[in-house]
């Protein structure tokens, strides 16, 4: 054995309970997250039903108006695809 390798072999000895703690402390920080996340996933879930709720009682209550808003809104998506599609290109004469 080297002196090399034998300097490996003891700083990895030294070493390794200070890594374990590191990775245990990762690990429960990581959970943590994990914990946050789902909580905050389950808070949008609840607020996109009730908006989604919200917008079928509407729809089916002013079914006129609901068609008006949609319209208007393809009508401003159409627009502006076809201004992204022709721009830059030079009208034929």
């Amino acid at each position: 054995m080297t002196k090399k390798t034998a300097a490996k072999k003891s700083a990895k000895k030294t070493s390794s309970p200070l890594v374990e703690d590191v990775k245990k402390q990762f690990e429960k920080e990581i959970e943590k997250g994990r914990k946050a996340i789902e909580k905050e996933a389950a808070k949008i879930k609840k607020s996109v039903d009730a908006s989604v709720k919200q917008a079928d009682d509407y729809i089916r209550k002013n079914p006129e108006k609901a068609m008006a808003i949609a319209s208007g809104i393809s009508a401003a998506l159409g627009a502006a695809a076809a201004l992204i599609a022709t721009h830059g290109k030079k009208a034929k004469k």
